[in-house]
């Protein structure tokens, strides 16, 4: 597995190695061992989830307070721009952000640990979004940041139109006026 660090400390890009042929292909999506050596610890899983979402649906900015989440994430349908930013009060990159495309022709996969917020838009005409949670979903810590907050200034890729998105995403906070992790 290739592992590429990002500027955010912690946020990974992975890599698999994918072996194909005219029949298809085949790749190990997650292995414990390798995964823990990425991210130098042992993250335990557990609740997997799986998206379907039409092209222009934006997901996001979400994190947890409690139960904080770190989330493994991939596409195996389509195409999304995939990002995390950094909403840890003490830390040097606080409120920057990193995005990568993640889709089922690269197959990569990213790495977000607790702390920060992570959101997607999907580009393709719709995607298969699926991520791995280190800790299970508890709405009531549940918190959003609006996606177009211009203090993070997030450059979203253009598909064609505005965002789709929930009513909650909607009504999210901006940065400085959000719930954030003091750490």
């Amino acid at each position: 597995m290739k592992v590429t660090t990002t500027k955010l400390d912690g946020v990974l890009i992975l890599e698999p190695k994918v072996f194909g042929d005219e029949r298809g292909f085949f790749m190990e999506s997650f292995n414990q061992r390798v995964f823990d050596e990425a991210v130098g610890g042992h993250i335990e899983f557990v609740q997997d989830n799986h998206s379907r979402s039409s092209k222009g649906v934006l997901r996001g900015l979400h994190y947890q307070l409690q139960q904080p989440q770190g989330k493994l994430v991939r596409v195996t349908r389509g195409a999304v721009f995939d990002v995390a930013v950094d909403i840890r009060k003490s830390s040097p990159t606080f409120g920057q952000w990193v995005g990568v495309e993640l889709s089922e022709s690269n197959h990569r996969q990213l790495w977000i640990p607790a702390g920060f917020a992570h959101g997607f838009v999907v580009t393709s005409d719709s995607a298969d979004f699926l991520y791995k949670a280190s800790d299970y979903y508890a709405p009531a810590h549940e918190r959003s940041i609006m996606w177009n907050d211009p203090d993070i200034g997030i450059a979203w890729p253009d598909f064609g139109g505005e965002p789709k998105v929930s009513a909650k995403d909607a009504e999210a906070a901006n940065l400085a006026a959000a719930d954030l992790f003091a750490k």
